[in-house]
Order: C-alpha cells, then sequence, then structure tokens
C-alpha cells in the first residue's frame, strides 16, 4: 500500500520530530509512503483569522498537490478536518471532492491497518482528543452525547504494554487552543488549559498524548509555565517505541 504523507505546517516548523515518527510507523506497518515536496498549510490558520477567503489559493494548492493519490495521511486530526470539511467552500470538482473523501487522520487510518509490533510503555497515560478530531471526525463519543467508549487513540493505546489510560473527570473538555482564540482571548485560553491540565495531574497522568500537536503545544505551554511534571507526546511518538 502507498500513501502520500501531509505534514501540516506547524509540525514541519516546530516538531519535526513527530513527522518522523510519522512516517517510521508508517513504514514498520508496510506502507509505502511518497512526500509531495509540492505542499504547503492547508489553508486553516487563515481562514480561523477570518480571512477564509485568502485561504482557498492554499486550499486549491493542496487539491493540485494531492489528487493524484489514492490515500492522503496527516498526523492532525484538525487538519484533516479543515480538509474535509472546509474544502466545501471551493466548487466541487472531481479533484476537490476526491482529495476531501482521501484525506486521513493518522490513528483512523493506523487502525485500518494489521497490528504493528509489540510496544512497552509503562505509563499512565492521559488522553486528549483534540475538538476537531472528537467532534468533528467523531473519532470518539462526545460526552453530551453518552459514555466516551474508545476513541482512536485509545484503541491505538491498547495495544502496548503497560499503557494504562487514566479516567478524567471531563474526557472530552476542549483545551482552550483553538488556533487564533488564543490569540485573541488569551485570558480564557490559558485558563481553560490550566483545568484541563489539572483534570489529568488529578488523576496520575504521567504522560499527555494526542493526535494534535496544536493542542499539545498549548497544554505544554502551560506545563512548562508551572513545573508540572506531565511531558507531552504525539500518537506517533509513542507507537514509534519513543519514551517521555
Amino acid at each position: 500500500m502507498s500513501v502520500a504523507l501531509f505534514i501540516p505546517c506547524y509540525v514541519d516548523q516546530l516538531y519535526p520530530q513527530v513527522a518522523r515518527a510519522t512516517l517510521a510507523v508508517l513504514a514498520a506497518r508496510g506502507v509505502t509512503v511518497e512526500y509531495p515536496l509540492a505542499q504547503t498549510c492547508c489553508g486553516q490558520p487563515m481562514a480561523n483569522a477570518g480571512c477564509e477567503g485568502d485561504a482557498h489559493a492554499a486550499a486549491r494548492r493542496f487539491v493540485r498537490t494531492f489528487a493524484g493519490y489514492d490515500t492522503i495521511v496527516a498526523p492532525s486530526g484538525s487538519c484533516v478536518h479543515y480538509v474535509r470539511h472546509h474544502f466545501d467552500a471551493l466548487p466541487q470538482t472531481s479533484q476537490v471532492q476526491h482529495v476531501r473523501n482521501a484525506t486521513v487522520e493518522l490513528s483512523e487510518f493506523l487502525l485500518t491497518l494489521p497490528e504493528g509490533p509489540p510496544i512497552d510503555f509503562p505509563y499512565r497515560v492521559g488522553v486528549h482528543v483534540g475538538c476537531h478530531a472528537l467532534r468533528g471526525l467523531r473519532q470518539a463519543v462526545s460526552s453530551e452525547l453518552g459514555p466516551t467508549p474508545g476513541g482512536a487513540l485509545r484503541t491505538l493505546l491498547a495495544t502496548l504494554r503497560g499503557a494504562e489510560v487514566v479516567a478524567l473527570d471531563r474526557p472530552d473538555e476542549c483545551c482552550g487552543f483553538g488556533g487564533t482564540f488564543a490569540v485573541d482571548e488569551p485570558a480564557i485560553s490559558a485558563r481553560m488549559g490550566s483545568d484541563r491540565i489539572a483534570d489529568h495531574r488529578r488523576h496520575g497522568a504521567q504522560v499527555l498524548v494526542s493526535g494534535d500537536m496544536s493542542c499539545l503545544m498549548h497544554l505544554d505551554g502551560i506545563v512548562r509555565r508551572q513545573g508540572a511534571p506531565l511531558p507531552v507526546m504525539h500518537i506517533a511518538q509513542i507507537l514509534n517505541g519513543e519514551r517521555p
């Protein structure tokens, strides 16, 4: 199987180790990965800032870059949600529709593959499912709709030897990042992140994991300011055998 790898701009610039881990995890599962060099940002940050019309140029470039691939995998629920649900603002050509349907978040894609090699991860893990992955991509059941069974991250963590997912008081709480929301409303954003961290620490999490580095970037900043012993990791890093 071959796929095209889409690495979001903030991962490319700030967390290249997550991009490398994603590539390694896919290769370990027998996937042939192509990385189209013409790729840029999908346009989400500009659209979040209220300039959605200006973001269309980035979206059209994304479609031109990836239209020739059967599957496009990205280690970000947020960006995948943008491609799937906000590219509806473009004229719905066959290429646009194909790219929207073919773009898949990494955790979702891994669940379609045979299980990887055994990995030891003897830690109590706090899971943060980003809002786009939770409510946009439906990777878990929102608590307002009932109990929260499974979820792509939890399913992958269950394959690890020694990993224990901690139960949280508010398992699907937003971290408060929200892209430009953190800039426009910094006090509210920081308070939401602090509450999120407190929930994980209260239940003894030793490492905080997510499929979105944007959420983890925000939470990690608060953890560092607090001096709290709660490292953050992308799910790709854990599945690549890395330790906190």
